[in-house]
């Protein structure tokens, strides 16, 4: 192993070769030579530094992941709460808008960030699952937080970490969770960097969720659907009293339209805790909205105003009616003011949602999509009717063993001329025979096939799409199912960024 050097700092072969060159009686000493080598020096210890870095947050994460799954929910916000006071609650460092729901918290936050970005304010956004790398979870500035700083994240924190963890077992109780840890992670970040603002996501849930102990200034509720039933509750009203604990008293409260049932609830909740309560249909809606090359043109008329034409750089409605919530969301929070056009429009024509009806390859066309329930895969195939009109679609599908996968491929079916099952690298994952087995319950079995690999699987669907006699620009693949199955699909069109 070589010893480690300070940057600019040589070892003896670039020594050596530096005394050679400073010596030679043709050239002398050339101090642009003499400079480039410096350099390279420096280039060379700054990714060996990086490199350490990033083999250290593996080895965080993997640590991490030995604690309770984010996905195995337990009612308490007990530990973060304290582990939180034990940090001096960075948590309430900055301004708060927390974001609950079924379906589009992700992009939803993404668009709040935008705005607020747009606005210059410096935006912390805590958000999961990641898609790639465990750090797009804890984003500054629009950037994943670096490795270095991932790691001195973490070890500022970890005697508290300890800490908790001790008090915790001593009562007979877990350690803190993965998620927990990285919810403690997110506010210590934000609190150093520092950020203006914070745009924190909840993880499942809301009542007892680790991020429910911010004190947020707006909090926003996408629409609710049934998913993690075993968590959250066998009904929608179950399902809604849970998102809507993230209400806190006198703040206020922009809701997405909502079934009846979950609209009751979270008006009864808003009433107790006097919270100002702003609804979609009454106070804010989606005027218009015309589907456009590369996204769609919206008007959204919000409690402040009316915002006409303004270009989003997503597609579906389900795209336009998250561009309201943010909106309406970022008003409150400026203290019930209109936007300035030109910000709007900056901030929804640049925003990007990774993931979520992605274009990945073209020819036939390949759209990615980490819908993952039944309420988020229809949206999805909506949107892929009303946007690229095809002819003939091929699903490529994968799913995680908890999820209601019967009713997603419901939504699927009558979309699509077959069905590729494709495994997915997860522990969760719902096997690929019981998975071929359910589709052939719902789709005609023979339009039903198995790959061994996604890759295989994508293969295949190309295949079966351009089996036709349809033209090739209408004809296309939707990969949909799963987060794990969409990361990894990005990654076999090579697609990382985030």
């Amino acid at each position: 192993m070589s010893e480690k050097r300070e940057p600019g700092q040589l070892d003896a072969h670039d020594a050596a070769l530096r005394d050679l060159i400073s010596r030679s009686p043709l050239a002398g000493p050339d101090p642009e030579i003499i400079e480039a080598i410096t350099h390279q020096d420096d280039a060379d210890q700054q990714l060996r530094e990086a490199a350490a870095a990033e083999g250290e947050v593996d080895a965080i994460y993997r640590d991490i992941l030995t604690r309770n799954p984010e996905h195995d929910f337990e009612p308490t916000i007990t530990r973060v709460a304290r582990a939180c006071e034990l940090l001096g609650d960075p948590q309430r460092a900055y301004p708060v808008i927390h974001i609950a729901g079924t379906n589009g918290k992700t992009s939803t936050a993404r668009m709040v960030e935008a705005l607020l970005a747009e606005r210059g304010l410096r935006v912390g956004r805590f958000t999961s699952p990641h898609l790639h790398d465990v750090r797009e979870r804890i984003v500054i500035d629009g950037e994943p937080i670096s490795a270095e700083r991932f790691v001195e994240t973490y070890r500022e924190i970890e005697a508290i970490i300890d800490m908790t963890d001790a008090e915790s077992v001593a009562f007979g109780g877990p350690r803190l969770s993965f998620f927990e840890v990285f919810t403690l992670m997110a506010f210590a970040a934000f609190a150093s960097a520092p950020v203006d603002v914070a745009v924190i996501e909840v993880g499942m849930g809301g009542r007892f969720d680790a991020t429910n102990v911010v004190d947020p200034v707006v909090s926003l509720i996408t629409p609710i659907a049934r998913d993690h039933e075993r968590y959250l509750g066998e009904n929608i009203e179950a399902i809604a009293a849970e998102k809507a604990g993230i209400i806190k008293p006198d703040t206020t409260v922009v809701s997405a339209h909502q079934r009846e049932e979950a609209a009751a609830v979270l008006t009864e909740r808003a009433a107790a805790e006097h919270a100002t309560f702003l609804v979609e249909g009454r106070d804010l809606q989606v005027v218009s909205r015309e589907v456009a090359v590369g996204g769609q043109f919206i008007t959204l008329q919000s409690p402040q105003a009316t915002y006409t034409d303004i270009m989003l750089g997503l597609h579906g409605a389900h795209q336009a009616h998250n561009a309201l919530l943010a909106l309406a969301g970022v008003e409150a929070f400026f203290g019930h003011r209109t936007q300035e056009a030109a910000i709007v429009e900056r901030a929804f024509l640049n925003v990007a949602s990774p993931g979520r009806l992605e274009v990945v390859s073209t020819s036939p066309t390949v759209v990615v999509d980490a819908a993952h329930n039944p309420h988020g895969v229809a949206a999805v195939m909506d949107t892929l009717a009303e946007t690229f009109n095809f002819t003939r679609l091929v699903a490529v599908i994968g799913a995680l063993a908890d999820k209601n996968v019967e009713a997603m491929l419901s939504e699927i079916e009558p979309h699509v001329v077959a069905a590729v099952v494709s495994p997915i690298n997860s522990v969760r994952a719902l096997d690929v025979t019981r998975l071929e087995e359910i589709a052939g319950q719902v789709f005609d079995p023979d339009d039903v096939h198995v790959a061994a690999s996604l890759p295989a699987a994508i293969t295949q669907a190309v295949t079966i799409a351009e089996s036709g006699n349809e033209p090739s620009a209408t004809t296309g693949v939707i990969v949909l199912g799963s987060v794990y199955l969409a990361a990894a699909a990005r990654e076999v069109f090579h697609r990382r960024k985030v």
